[in-house]
């Protein structure tokens, strides 16, 4: 069976690649051109968004200066972005922002700062707003200031996207938006700035570029593009993933898997997400220090399980690379859930939801939030089977 019998070619669909992105060792250079560019558009001003010490130590920051300097723009440095940034984060970095009369965004770091720095561009063209109001979909926004996106990890593909995840801590939410205007306008992938992620943060990361084409090629909104790229995604990271966590300065494993989480996040751009990601959010949401992609692989194994039924067709081919000889009948859901976690294991990812410090009886609210927080609904309503409250608590409870 081949993954062409699981499309329905009744759907019409939008292909998207909304970002003008420079990949390869040494694209940080490109940050002259873009300077120049930023200065054409009237830019003199802007504001940086990045988190405490990577921005620095991967030599990032001495080009980026260099290149505004040269072209007169006045920086202004918000570097207090943490993972899993919350809303309190954003607002007070628009305020410095504004005051400085930023006309930009440059957010240099992995999702975390580049979501982050998505939102304060809407915000600043948003002065009346609040990033609590953003995140709680209180408005739709139509504009942004231009957004510079500086990847330093290999894994959330948010510098080609048009998506954005911010934590309302005050209600535990970890909402996701999407907005046609905060597609960078320029990105830089570079992975050359990637040699310095530690085993553990390189496991993650790329983990995170699975999950997003494990649930892209599955949604009931796929298409050939996404389901390409997706299994294309999958053959990268199993080859490259245990390369770069052997030699962390391997570049060429390094720009495979920079690759690779660029076109995982276009294609999910394309075929949007489930279930991993709408139950990973609750997670990091009541316990912030859990790392993003940790909680989508402790949950993945239980999506497969229970979205392979429906969807094995394409699942079958894409997840070829990791676990081979899957034909795409229903009855292989469980040999599928097992050969990914078998995977994960490979990689050094043994995870539980045990291990992450919740108990059985977390799962009830998980499940709340999962209903409960904004923008979640529209990722459970791209799950290929139906996403009532039994499916997401079996998802949960299995993921002990």
């Amino acid at each position: 069976m081949s993954w062409e019998s699981g499309i329905n070619i009744n759907n019409v669909s939008t292909i998207i690649c909304g970002s003008h992105i420079f990949l390869g060792v040494g694209a940080i250079q490109k940050m002259d051109f873009i300077a120049g560019q930023l200065k054409a558009k009237g830019v003199d001003s802007l504001l940086v968004m990045t988190g405490k010490s990577a921005y620095k130590s991967t030599g990032a920051w001495e080009v980026v200066t260099k290149a505004l300097d040269k072209e007169g723009i006045r920086y202004t440095l918000y570097d207090k972005v943490q993972p899993n940034p919350e809303t309190h984060q954003v607002d007070d970095a628009v305020k410095t922002g504004r005051d400085a009369g930023a006309k930009a965004v440059i957010a240099i770091g992995g999702g975390s700062p580049i979501d982050a720095g998505k939102s304060a561009a809407i915000l600043l063209e948003y002065p009346d707003k609040t990033c609590q109001e953003l995140y709680e979909m209180k408005f739709a926004p139509e504009k942004a200031v231009p957004i510079i996106a500086i990847n330093l990890t290999h894994g959330t593909g948010s510098e080609a996207n048009r998506f954005a995840v911010v934590t309302i801590p005050e209600k535990e939410y970890k909402p996701a938006l999407a907005a046609d205007c905060i597609y960078p306008l320029f990105s830089i992938d570079d992975p050359a700035l990637m040699t310095g992620l530690p085993a553990d943060q390189t496991r993650y990361v790329s983990v995170d570029a699975v999950n997003h084409v494990i649930e892209a090629c599955s949604t009931v909104l796929n298409n050939p593009f996404a389901i390409t790229l997706s299994k294309e995604v999958i053959c990268l990271v199993a080859k490259y993933l245990p390369a770069a966590i052997k030699n962390p300065k391997d570049l060429e494993a390094r720009y495979f898997l920079t690759y690779a989480a660029l076109i995982a996040g276009t294609a999910f751009d394309n075929g949007l997400l489930h279930f991993t990601h709408a139950l990973e959010h609750p997670l990091s949401g009541i316990k912030p220090e859990i790392t993003h992609g940790l909680g989508l692989a402790v949950l993945l194994p239980a999506v497969v399980k229970e979205t392979y039924p429906a969807a094995g067709a394409v699942m079958a081919d894409v997840l070829g690379a990791i676990v081979p000889g899957l034909t795409g009948q229903p009855g292989e859901a469980q040999k599928a859930a097992d050969g990914v976690r078998a995977w994960l294991r490979s990689v050094g990812i043994t995870q539980t939801l045990a291990d992450l410090g919740f108990t059985k009886d977390d799962v009830s609210k998980l499940v709340a939030l999962t209903f409960e927080t904004p923008g979640l609904s529209g990722l459970l309503g791209c799950a290929p089977v139906p996403s009532g409250k039994e499916v997401v608590e079996r998802i949960y409870t299995g993921s002990f």
